[in-house]
């Protein structure tokens, strides 16, 4: 499912997604988290997403973690694990209006017998939540994390070879800002990661509720809008105006009409965020996305199937909102987005490591403002 109609995403439910403080032990991996910024707690530990296929495809840096989602698919035993992770471009120069080209998701799912966590959940307390180390080194496969993003990384500091990186990048980033001076010393500092990452928070998650009126009101609306439009056009068929007046009638109004369209997708993106205007995340997978302009929403042949042949469904939208968590404004060229929709393989295709997902970046049209 692409685009989608109205009427569709309203049948299907809708979870909504918040930011919330959390205590570090909750956001690591053995406790399955959906959560935003900070590194990313990876769910699968082996064939994780490494350079070159985490640079961003405009300026070819490596891309930070955005947020991940944990998505386990019901009565699906390869799914009884999934989750999915979002990574983006910190250079604000990179976002360039209706394109995803800096950034990239990726999918990860584990059957309840893994080799990575035991059979059953683990307790709320934090007692099997991992230690440090595990961010610098991944369990099980040994896998080696930059010290600065999180992500595999082998390179290492030529002089103590105790701390990696996945890139040079990344490498001198730490090195000026703090491991000139901890180099080889017992403790060393994370001061780096901190200037690259985002605020890390937790996902929480609640269903939307709706008003049954409003939902009426909304359907009663676009089947006025329909009507109104075929009489509209009825009316100029006959009113035998001269063909090339007619001509530019038709086009004037084309105009107006794009206009008023844009305008009333985004006053029903409004309406429907309204009663929770802190949503950073709306999940409905099978369901349709609540776009913010009706200008540049994908058709089916827009969305790629997944690798295995199957057709690919939109899961999740990132909303404009989790853009005010992460302080990323400022006075010149700034990352941001109207909505991110994430697309995935329809029916979870079973997958080694990290399968690559689909994104549409929809940004708000230059009339709108949240």
């Amino acid at each position: 499912m692409s685009g989608g109609k109205p009427n569709t995403e309203q049948e299907m439910e809708v979870i909504l997604g918040f930011v919330e403080e959390a205590e570090a032990w909750e956001l690591r991996s053995p406790q399955f988290p959906s959560k935003v910024g900070g590194k990313p707690a990876w769910l699968g530990y082996r064939d994780v997403p490494s350079l070159p296929g985490m640079e961003c495809d405009i300026c070819q840096l490596p891309m930070v973690f955005l947020l991940q989602v944990y998505a386990p698919i019901s009565g699906q035993e390869r799914s009884f694990h999934r989750a999915l992770f979002l990574f983006c471009c910190k250079t604000p120069e990179c976002y360039s209006r209706n394109d995803g080209s800096c950034m990239k998701v990726f999918r990860s799912q584990l059957p309840r017998v893994n080799d990575f966590y035991p059979f059953d959940p683990p307790p709320d307390n934090g007692e099997s939540s991992g230690s440090d180390n595990d961010q610098v080194v991944l369990p099980v496969t040994g896998v080696k994390l930059c010290w600065v993003c999180g992500c595999p990384g082998n390179k290492a500091c030529s002089r103590c070879h105790n701390i990696t990186y996945c890139s040079k990048h990344h490498q001198t980033l730490h090195w000026k800002h703090s491991h000139k001076k901890a180099c080889g010393s017992q403790e060393a500092s994370n001061d780096a990661a901190s200037l690259i990452l985002f605020p890390e928070f937790e996902l929480a998650t609640e269903p939307e509720e709706r008003d049954v009126e409003q939902e009426e009101d909304e359907v009663e609306e676009e089947v006025e809008e329909e009507e109104n439009a075929e009489v509209e056009g009825a009316l100029k068929i006959e009113s035998g105006a001269p063909l090339a007046d007619a001509l530019a009638e038709v086009d004037l109004e084309q105009m107006a009409t794009h206009e008023t369209q844009d305008s009333k997708v985004f006053q029903r993106f409004r309406r429907r965020t309204a009663a929770e205007p802190d949503q950073v995340l709306r999940y409905s997978r099978a369901g349709c996305p609540l776009w913010v302009s009706s200008q540049h929403v994908p058709s089916d042949h827009d969305i790629p199937s997944c690798t295995c042949g199957a057709k690919r469904s939109f899961e999740f939208q990132v909303m404009p909102q989790l853009l005010n968590s992460l302080r990323v404004d400022s006075t010149g060229a700034s990352i941001d987005w109207g909505t991110l929709a994430v697309y995935s393989c329809s029916v979870s295709c079973n997958t080694e490591g990290y399968c690559r997902e689909f994104l549409w970046k929809q940004d708000f049209s230059s009339e709108q403002q949240l």
